[in-house]
């Protein structure tokens, strides 16, 4: 090109700018996030895939206008599957190990998703379970959202009308909780719709326990159930018939988010995404698949995926056949919006997106995926799963799990377990027989003692919550049920007696106390103690409610804990060092026959 063609064709790409700045042209503006997670509800749980019990048309419709995975693997249970999504890293390496007693917490090195879109401009939301971590820095609000609506724990106890927090002030819910999420959800679309958003909606639900709005639980409660589940006599009928209802009612909530998107005209430049955390949570259909939540055979760890983009290239009715997973998504998502990642661990998922816009036809390559839980590891490859036992299944001839074929592929199973020994050792840091023992028990990998304490003290977000699940009940004193999320403790009788929390404080100064309580009984002193520092004072009034009997659809499970109203008691203001040790509340004198029920206490660092 010589120097005057070189000259002219500057002149009109000068003048070109100038008519579009004349009419007030914006640049490209990049995509809306939507990502909608439902909690323990299965692969099968959806007539995309073939369950005739229901139907999921809005859920399904995300598929069909866009794309589906047809092999999308998640954990086997919930915080797990959060972590990796949040970070496209296997959830061991950030150090999430459980769902509850602070091993769901998310390592504060760690960079998430949320992080790297609110660097690039985005308004960032989540509503709904978090289940990452309570306290700041490992708050939602510290890990790149500008907004959160919801509860921080593994499950909650209440659906209606809940006690929740709202940027780490306590709220009180409106109405049915996945419900009153997604009104959240679609106030923050509005509140931000002249901009790039990312809205996280993880929903807790079909999760137990068992309750839904009155509306979907008549569509369902006397429907027979035509599809069983594979092992048909593990199979509570009215346990499948809530979930149903359940998820026909997240379809309803899904189709108001994408009604929304619609009349603000924003369907085009919004990714919409739709998958679940783990198996389903109880034994109904699943697709003849093996294992449920908690499993990591495929129908534990099996989510239906949909994906669609109408204006950015992704073709109605794709589908993806190449194994996928939940630590795909970061890598996937920063790409097509053209986002650059925060951090530089390196990522253990893959840019999915060639696949989704058709530019890979072939020639995509072959790779495993790894899902682990309590030590308890299984890998899968497009056609094979080697479970941790060692066997060998082809999930193409037999995606049941009904035939070991390791002795008959024996150079398949020994690839396998080669790279179970390497991810074990990569990710783990052990080789397969390391164990440890504690209190004269072997513990499995996965199980190994959190040594990390609970932060307090931040004046960036003053407020630290430190509930029931996070403490330790020493003496007489015990959860009110075996399951440790959601629990509060009761049996508090002995001046022997005490609750204890590992706790870090970040800012020596000043707390105000409160404690969240019921009490039979007025009158019982406490006191509060760390590090030598104490604050003593009455339990008054008394406060005794009923437990709910109201809140649940059908009873819920035993393990679970009923609940009631739980009221603040301001015990006072305490001076806390900076340094670790054991936040303990203690009773000094009962002059009744119990001191009292504790959900939570509260420390709120002074200004």
């Amino acid at each position: 090109m010589n120097r005057t063609a070189l000259f002219r064709l500057l002149v009109l790409a000068a003048a070109c700018f100038h008519t579009l700045h004349s009419f007030g042209a914006e640049p490209v503006r990049r995509p809306n996030i939507v990502i909608l997670l439902a909690d323990d509800s299965g692969w099968g749980d959806y007539s995309f895939n073939g369950n005739t019990n229901l139907k999921t048309p809005h859920i399904d419709s995300i598929g069909r206008a866009g794309a589906s995975l047809d092999r999308f693997y998640v954990c086997s249970v919930c915080a797990p599957t959060r972590a990796e999504f949040l970070t496209g890293r296997y959830h061991p390496r950030g150090g999430v190990r459980g769902v509850s007693t602070g091993q769901e917490r998310l390592n504060l090195d760690e960079k998430t998703i949320a992080d790297a879109f609110k660097a690039a401009g985005y308004a960032t939301g989540a509503f709904g379970k978090w289940h990452n971590g309570s306290q700041w820095p490992y708050h939602p609000n510290a890990r790149g959202f500008d907004e959160y609506y919801g509860f921080t724990s593994g499950h909650w106890g209440e659906y209606f009308d809940p006690p929740l927090e709202h940027n780490g002030k306590m709220v009180r819910g409106k109405g049915f909780i996945a419900d009153d999420f997604t009104d959240h959800a679609l106030q923050f679309i509005e509140r931000n719709q002249a901009k790039p958003f990312f809205c996280y909606v993880p929903f807790n639900t079909p999760h137990s326990p068992w309750a839904v709005p009155e509306k979907f639980w008549q569509a369902f409660k006397d429907q027979p159930i035509a599809l069983r589940g594979q092992d048909g006599e593990k199979e509570t009928l009215a346990e499948t018939r809530c979930a149903l209802a359940m998820v026909a009612n997240l379809d309803w909530n899904v189709g108001r988010v994408l009604k929304r998107l619609d009349e603000l005209k924003l369907a085009d430049s919004t990714i919409v995404i739709y998958f679940s955390d783990n198996g389903p949570n109880s034994w109904r259909w699943n697709g003849g698949m093996k294992g449920r939540k908690g499993s990591a055979d495929e129908g534990g760890v099996r989510s239906t995926f949909f994906i669609r983009w109408p204006g950015g290239g992704i073709q109605a009715g794709t589908v993806v056949r190449e194994i996928a997973g939940a630590i795909d998504l970061l890598p996937t998502l920063s790409a097509l919006a053209g986002v650059k990642r925060v951090g530089d661990k390196p990522l253990d998922g893959q840019n999915l997106s060639p696949l989704l816009l058709g530019k890979q036809q072939r020639g995509w390559p072959s790779r495993m995926i790894f899902s682990h839980q309590n030590g308890n590891i299984s890998a899968r490859s497009q056609q094979y799963r080697y479970d941790n036992s060692s066997a060998l299944f082809d999930m193409t001839a037999d995606p049941g799990q009904t035939k070991d074929i390791a002795a008959a592929k024996p150079e398949v199973a020994a690839t396998f377990a080669a790279a179970v020994a390497a991810w074990r050792k990569d990710v783990l840091g052990r080789d397969a027989t390391s164990a440890l023992t504690v209190k004269g028990k072997a513990k499995s990998l996965g199980l190994l003692p959190d040594d990390r304490p609970f932060p307090v003290g931040y004046a960036e977000f003053p407020v630290t919550p430190l509930p029931a699940r996070d403490g330790v009940a020493q003496g007489g004193i015990k959860r009110s049920a075996p399951a440790p999320n959601c629990s509060y403790f009761v049996n508090w009788k002995s001046v022997d007696d005490k609750m204890t929390w590992d706790i870090a404080v970040n800012t020596t100064g000043h707390y105000d106390v409160t404690l969240y309580y019921t009490a039979a009984e007025s009158g019982a002193t406490v006191e509060l103690g760390f590090n030598g520092s104490k604050l003593a004072g009455k339990v008054a009034p008394a406060w005794n409610p009923a437990l709910y009997e109201n809140q649940d659809t059908i009873p819920r499970p035993p393990a679970e804990s009923k609940m009631k109203e739980f009221r603040p008691l301001h015990l006072g203001n305490i001076r806390l060092e900076k340094g670790r040790g054991l936040l303990t509340l203690r009773a000094l004198e009962i002059p009744g026959q119990s001191v009292m029920d504790v959900r939570q206490v509260m420390l709120t660092l002074k200004p």
